[in-house]
């Protein structure tokens, strides 16, 4: 049986365990005495090759290929081979490790360094057929007169095609003009240059926006210099670099001017995978990126449907990584890898059964530092849904017309995505989106009732009016959760550029824009939130100021998907059995590491329906042997997304709660579930927790950074997963950090504990009183670290007597008193309606002229810049868009009745007076 076979028997249920039996033990064991003179050695052999191949549209010219061949060690007869394309800017040592995985499986493979980058000749075409195209079929001619390789005919190499990003449309174009290619696997890839370069998401014949970012990244002077292990080129124009001059004109007028001529479109057309679909009669994997500005979803999409038109097998997945996000979590690099295999080892090799037609994809879940920070939940659909999704819900948006101004030579410029890094930037900061005052308009819904598993490209209405008869937007989806913390999905905006427009808005004509296509879970009480801007950073816009006025449609169409779980497969490419062996080697280790497994797995078994619950406590109780009762009955959920504020006297059973919830007491009734995790003493399921009770403890005679370190390390866990740099930023201590803790004041100790407890981004963290000894600065950058922190799937529960703090932080609240829970809930619901606001505004006379106007009942003066409103009936979400349309910065909205005034309703002065147990 094949290792592939092995593996898919082996990875559909990873939660199935058995017990060894003996005779497999002695089997292994034996096997151990041929692993201990097994050879310490690889099982591939490399060697560097010098390819000239023929190149250029006549095959006139000659160019020669750094080049490397990697070959099975133990081989019998001729091996298919893999022919691996780097991505661009990179060398054949980019792919080295791929390359040393796949000849591991008995393929042999052959890398090969583009031309125009490294130690190779020649320029950069931009995969032009005529090029690197060309060139490509040359390797296949050098593999097909190798001994070693297993042939279809003569000078016909069984092959297959492998690449990600520029390799990965090589691994098309060559695929649609060499029948020889037998199967690919193209990653992260484009369809059409001239969408991907001038991108439209209308349905409009107008040109698209040129995307200035990426294409400065990857055409500009600085890519051009920046290129490694580059040669001095004789007479090489310092404009160009080692670009071909006709890629160097074409993006040097597209950055001056934001529009292509023909001669410019024609080239990025001859270099698109869109030209040569129906001639691709290869088997294809497609693997596309949901963190990706550069080459979205609708890449992956466009080719899959251009190829299975013709008939030939095309599988889709998509993944939790891309240009901005790298190659997302562990466990979704696993998975690709699995699926290429499996690919490779039937439609190569012939091995195994045909790959189902079923669509895989993945969704960001959390945060883990056993997982390496981010967390994906894998899923599988029997056949690819496209962009449309299997089914979809309507959402309807509240908000009129609106005025937006376009800024002179697009600055200030909004910020969405910052080229490879944005996306996933945007998922861990809860949102790098930075949105102009002025700039743009909202359209928003109300909280939606349920959740929403987005899984394709949203669509909406967009109606446009602009003096010089043209506008050009950009509109994107936000996420915002109760806390009013927003998150731009990945960083992708949708560029709009429309022509032909009225003056008047009633006389404009909709448009349908598609958004980019996205992963999320829209969690129930979130609402969406569509933003039209001006401007991007990202795009080139036009360079005359201008308003416009712009409306949207009063629905938003979501497509969903509503897929099968699977399991996360961790495949282990090198020596799987070698490793094995190297376990059982450790002989009696491993039986009592087994036994203790065995006498632990009731505590490991997962209420599968709290398994994605940060935290359920159910009717925990708590006394002690003298008879007093510090927790009576108390029962409440922290969910994803969520920060929950546990509210009480002193004497209340707060502190008792939180120390139960982090094993450090085991209470008398009831339990505590962390992701279904019953809690215990040193449950593993801790490792997802981290928390602040009872005061932090340090080593004095370490400085605040050698304390965190040591924290670390005892954990286990590496030390790329900590997060250093993120939770010293948190404790803001600057050089203090470097000093002795002995040295260190109440607040500067609690500051230090609050970034220990957040070191690896647990999904779920406790905190007692995190604001004690902390200033009033200090405390305002606890409230936004605590808000954004809980965003993409994680949770917070904080304990807090500072009631103000907790109505701006918290999203909900869970009222303690006498050991028993007297409210629970949204904040704003057990603060209760109230026909006052609370207002704080940049400019309090502009404020209240404006104020006047809407009709609202009184408008009183509250400090320097605030406001008390009695709003008569008037909507909140009115009177702060009349200001902000008005030029007034509005910093802060609140009912007037307090927190406060609600947890005095309820809890009165009662109190124990001894303090919390």
């Amino acid at each position: 049986m094949s290792l592939s076979s092995r593996l898919r028997r082996a990875l559909p249920r990873p939660t199935r365990r058995r017990v060894v039996s003996g005779s497999v033990v002695l089997v292994l064991v034996a096997a151990l005495v041929g692993w201990a003179v097994w050879p310490d050695r690889p099982g591939w052999t490399s060697a560097d090759e010098q390819i000239t191949v023929k190149t250029g549209p006549a095959g006139a010219e000659s160019v020669d290929l750094d080049a490397r061949l990697y070959l099975p060690r133990d081989r019998s007869g001729k091996v298919p081979a893999v022919l691996l394309a780097h991505g661009f800017g990179g060398t054949k040592d980019s792919v080295s490790d791929n390359a040393e995985e796949l000849a591991d499986r008995g393929y042999a493979v052959l890398t090969w360094t583009a031309q125009g980058f490294g130690r190779s000749g020649g320029q950069i075409h931009l995969d032009s057929p005529d090029y690197e195209v060309r060139d490509a079929q040359g390797l296949l001619d050098w593999l097909a007169a190798r001994p070693e390789i297993q042939l279809d005919a003569t000078g016909d190499p069984r092959v297959a095609v492998v690449g990600g990003s520029y390799g990965g449309a090589l691994a098309l174009l060559l695929a649609g003009q060499d029948a020889r290619v037998d199967t690919i696997v193209p990653s992260i890839t484009w369809n059409d240059l001239t969408k991907v370069f001038l991108q439209q998401s209308a349905d409009t014949t107008a040109t698209g926006v040129f995307k200035k970012g990426w294409a400065g990244l990857y055409f500009g002077n600085g890519a051009a210099s920046l290129l490694p292990d580059q040669p001095v080129q004789k007479n090489e124009d310092p404009a160009c670099g080692r670009f071909a001059a006709d890629v160097c004109a074409a993006y040097l007028s597209l950055a001056t001017t934001g529009t292509a001529d023909q001669a410019t479109l024609d080239l990025l057309r001859k270099s698109s995978p869109a030209t040569v679909l129906s001639k691709i009669k290869a088997p294809t994997l497609l693997i596309q990126g949901e963190v990706d500005t550069l080459f979205p979803l609708s890449e992956a999409d466009a080719n899959a449907k251009g190829i299975a038109a013709t008939g030939t097998p095309v599988r889709v997945a998509w993944f939790t990584g891309g240009h901005d996000g790298g190659a997302g979590p562990q466990t979704d690099q696993d998975r690709v890898k699995y699926l290429t295999v499996q690919w490779l080892d039937h439609y190569l090799k012939g091995e195994g059964d045909a790959p189902s037609d079923s669509f895989t994809y993945s969704r960001v879940a959390g945060f883990s530092a056993l997982d390496r920070g981010l967390v994906t939940n894998g899923y599988s659909t029997e056949a690819y849904p496209s962009l449309s999704g299997t089914g979809s819900t309507q959402v309807s948006l509240e908000g009129s017309a609106q005025p937006i101004a376009n800024p002179p030579n697009g600055n200030p410029a909004a910020l969405s995505s910052l080229p490879g890094t944005g996306g996933r930037l945007s998922e861990l900061l809860g949102g790098v989106a930075a949105d102009i005052p002025g700039q743009y308009a909202t359209f928003e819904s109300t909280p939606v009732t349920g959740a929403i598993e987005v899984a394709g490209a949203p669509s909406i209405q967009l109606r446009a009016a602009s003096p010089t008869g043209e506008a050009t937007v950009f509109v994107k989806l936000y996420d915002v959760d109760e806390s009013g913390a927003e998150t731009l999905s990945a960083g992708l905006v949708a560029p709009v550029r429309l022509t032909g427009l009225p003056t008047s808005i009633e006389q404009a004509q909709p448009v349908t824009v598609t958004l980019p296509a996205i992963v999320r879970r829209i969690d129930s009480g979130h609402t969406v939130r569509i933003v039209v801007a001006t401007s991007d950073q990202a795009f080139l816009t036009p360079a005359k100021p201008v308003t416009y006025t712009v409306a949207a449609g009063s629905t938003l169409t979501l497509p969903t998907v509503v897929g099968t779980p699977i399991a996360n497969p961790q495949t282990v490419w090198r020596w799987v059995l070698g490793g094995l062996l190297v376990v059982i080697a450790l002989g009696l280790a491993v039986v009592l590491l087994v036994r203790r497994g065995l006498r632990r797995r009731r505590h490991d078994e997962v209420i599968e329906e709290y398994a994605e619950t940060p935290l359920v406590v159910r009717e925990l109780r708590k006394a002690y042997a003298d008879g007093f009762v510090a927790v009576e009955e108390v029962s409440f959920t922290v969910q994803r997304g969520q920060v929950v504020g546990l509210l009480g006297p002193n004497g209340a059973g707060k502190t008792t709660t939180l120390r139960v919830l982090m094993g450090l007491t085991m209470p008398t009734g009831g339990d505590a579930l962390v992701f279904g995790h019953r809690l215990m003493p040193g449950a593993p399921i801790l490792s997802r927790v981290g928390a602040l009770v009872e005061g932090p403890g340090f080593l004095p005679h370490l400085s605040g950074y050698e304390n965190l370190r040591a924290y670390w390390r005892a954990s286990g866990r590496p030390e790329a997963d900590a997060h250093f740099d993120e939770a010293l930023r948190i404790a803001g201590l600057g050089d203090s950090v470097h000093r002795k803790t002995k040295k260190y004041s109440h607040g500067m100790r609690q500051r230090l504990a609050i970034a220990q407890a957040m070191l690896g981004l647990p999904e779920l963290l406790v905190l007692d009183e995190p604001t004690d000894g902390l200033d009033p600065p200090q405390i305002a950058e606890m409230r936004r670290v605590l808000k954004r922190y809980a965003t993409d799937g994680r949770a917070v529960l904080v304990s807090s007597h500072l009631l103000a703090e907790v109505e701006q932080t918290c999203t909900h609240a869970v009222v303690v008193n006498k050991g028993r829970i007297v409210a629970s809930g949204p904040v704003d619901d057990i603060v209760g309606e109230s026909p006052s606001v609370q207002i704080e505004v940049s400019d309090v006379p502009a404020a209240s002229a404006v104020l006047a106007s809407l009709g609202v009942k009184s408008v009183l003066p509250d400090g320097p810049s605030g406001l008390i409103v009695d709003m008569n009936g008037t909507p909140r979400s009115e009177v702060v868009a009349s200001l902000v349309r008005a030029g007034v910065d509005v910093d802060r909205v609140v009912p007037r009745r307090r927190l406060e005034d609600a947890f005095l309703a309820l809890v009165g002065d009662n109190s124990r007076g001894s303090g919390d147990r």
